[in-house]
């Protein structure tokens, strides 16, 4: 039986429902549309896109342009995302590019006739650019390359500050806004610690570790930064500094001296200071840069536009003077970027049994000649590393594996690496940390003062060892420390062996110490200073392919068409900010500070991880 109520609506009351119903109505028809036309003639319109023939064009005479406030990332920026249609579709650019479509892209321009200059703008944005020292001299390497073809570079800023300064100062020209500034006030580190709000909420925890450098787990103890963590974080920041003023001061012919002299006495130059100081070649606006831009090309005539093509663009346009190259022997970089966590991992993570069973898969595949692991991580789960190592062990019996570490390879990202033929680091890689902790968190405290209190049942004294809702007895802490030594010791016993280290010089170096690429090869736990570009070529040689290989990446990159579906069946990735206020990046410092506990999720509850979360200020 049905039962229909009859309802006569006040005045106000029918306005609403019939608001109601006609928007109901017209959400119900862009349905309709999106998924009629949609499907339809959406993704055809979309597969049709994707499908042309016809790539983008490059004018005679054009400038490469360059926005220097882009993150340069190892991995492929787009694969990941959450705007793939608006990025496909609506011609807005993504906020971060690959490291290999620019080295590509500066390689082909340096041989394309069309290109006659490069053009850096990092006047685009307020906030300047994530990307590490260690992958902004790879990138600065091919823009001096692409000078020495011949073909000049000009800079353009409005507020420059040292990151886009490193990359900047390899220029023809460094121009700068009259009414901009210049920092260069040196690098800090400036870690944030979360003990005294802990003890404010009722948060306990206590730490297991090896290695009196291995700080990873001082913001939880301690409200300052303790001898050894600023002890080490000096010497690194001053490795780091050192190389910046060494390799600008050779490009703008001003000693390291200077530079430091500057940095003490002033740290802000406005733009005419800059000037002075040699620092910048010209102060001018954004309309006289573009008209000697124009002259470079040849263009005199100013109502008519600058040719120019956008780096991004041109790494999709056919090379021109130079061969493609296709082979049946391959050569196979494998991209291991973020945290190292157990099991298959997710966006920006490296999961150890994805990593491992795409080490398997390369090692199987007889057309794989040689792997270039490309490593760019602070380290994580210790059972992951280990996995991924064993793997790497396994392929490198069958054929030549080399290890290129960007920004960080450190703790578990140094794990991963060392069993590889050689190893390549930047002198301002971030390396080491050889030591292994474990952080044991419990709410207690927390919970009685809101109230919350347990009670437990078990049949041994230890059955609740793993539990939150107390503190670990002494006991139980000496069985974890004991876990977490022998842990240790197998690390220095890998670290040894692979590097044919006494294991006695291995446990000085250890103690979860940081070193930059320089130091780390000092000691003999990195092979040869050098990028990706230089281990890809290394693997070419130990192969004996001569000319005869074509590079391939994984994880391999998805498609347009995929990445839209994907989108349209939801993603939750964020997308990163591009202005944000000081408050807000503060906020953010904190927010990445605690994801280093989402991603503990180390089966024994054991890491070997980065010493602190590494952040260059």
């Amino acid at each position: 039986m049905f039962i229909i109520f009859v309802v006569r609506p006040i005045p106000q009351m029918r306005q609403f429902f019939q608001q109601t119903f006609a928007s109901m109505i017209g959400s119900l028809a862009g349905l309709i549309l999106f998924f009629g036309l949609g499907t339809g003639g959406f993704l055809f319109l979309v597969i049709a896109i994707a499908s042309r023939d016809t790539g983008p064009q490059v004018k005679d005479k054009s400038v490469l342009v360059f926005d220097s406030s882009l993150t340069i990332t190892d991995t492929d920026p787009s694969s990941s995302t959450s705007d793939a249609i608006g990025e496909a579709l609506s011609g807005e650019e993504a906020d971060s590019i690959s490291l290999r479509t620019v080295l590509d892209s500066l390689e082909k321009a340096a041989q394309d006739p069309r290109i006659v200059a490069l053009y850096l703008d990092a006047s685009r944005t307020t906030t300047g650019s994530s990307t590490g020292f260690a992958t902004l001299k790879e990138v600065r390497q091919a823009m001096e390359r692409f000078r020495a073809s011949g073909k000049k570079i000009v800079a353009y800023d409005v507020d420059l500050g040292e990151q886009e300064y490193y990359l900047s100062s390899v220029a023809d020209t460094i121009i700068l806004n009259p009414m901009g500034s210049m920092e260069l006030n040196g690098f800090r580190s400036e870690p944030l610690f979360l003990t005294g709000a802990l003890e404010k909420f009722g948060v306990g925890v206590q730490v297991i570790r090896v290695g009196r450098y291995k700080s990873a787990v001082e913001p939880f103890l301690l409200k300052q930064l303790s001898p050894e963590n600023r002890q080490q974080l000096q010497a690194l920041l001053g490795d780091l500094w050192g190389e910046f003023l060494v390799t600008v001061g050779k490009s703008r012919k001003i000693t390291p001296q200077q530079l430091q002299a500057i940095a003490d006495s002033q740290g802000m130059l406005m733009a005419s200071e800059a000037r002075q100081r040699r620092l910048i070649d010209k102060v001018a606006y954004f309309d006289q840069v573009v008209a000697e831009l124009k002259q470079l090309t040849g263009e005199a005539k100013e109502d008519k536009p600058l040719r120019q093509i956008r780096l991004a663009t041109y790494a999709d346009v056919d090379s021109k003077g130079t061969k493609a190259r296709f082979s049946k022997n391959k050569i196979a970089v494998v991209y291991a970027n973020g945290e190292i966590v157990d099991g298959e991992g997710g966006v920006r993570e490296v999961g150890g049994d994805s990593l491992a069973k795409q080490m398997r898969q390369l090692r199987l595949d007889e057309d794989v000649k040689a792997v270039v692991l490309r490593v760019n991580s602070p380290g994580g789960s210790a059972t992951a590393s280990e996995i991924i190592q064993r793997e790497v062990r396994l392929t490198r019996n069958k054929k030549p594996v080399i290890v290129s570490m960007g920004d960080v390879a450190a703790s578990g990202g140094y794990w991963i690496s060392t069993y590889a033929n050689r190893i390549f680091a930047e002198p301002n890689t971030v390396t080491g940390s050889i030591g292994v902790f474990g952080l044991l968190l419990n709410i207690q405290k927390l919970a009685n003062n809101n109230g919350v209190t347990w009670d437990v049942v078990k049949t041994g004294r230890l059955a609740d060892s793993r539990t939150v809702s107390r503190p670990r007895t002494a006991q139980e802490l000496a069985i974890a420390q004991r876990v977490v030594n022998q842990i240790y010791n197998q690390f220095l016993d890998k670290v040894a062996e692979s590097r044919k280290l006494p294991k006695q010089k291995v446990a000085q170096i250890a103690q979860g110490r940081v070193w930059s690429g320089v130091d780390a090869k000092q000691l003999g736990l990195v092979d040869e200073m050098g990028g990706l570009e230089d281990a890809i070529q290394y693997a070419v040689k130990q192969a004996k392919l001569g000319e005869d290989w074509e590079l391939q990446e994984y994880p391999k990159v998805r498609s347009l068409e995929e990445r839209i579906l994907e989108k349209l069946a939801g993603d939750s990735s964020d997308r990163t900010q591009q202005q944000f206020d000081p408050l807000t990046k503060e906020f953010l410092k904190l927010k990445a500070d605690l994801r280093i506990l989402q991603v503990l999720n180390d089966p024994k509850g054991v890491y070997a991880r980065l010493s602190f979360n590494w952040r260059l200020d």
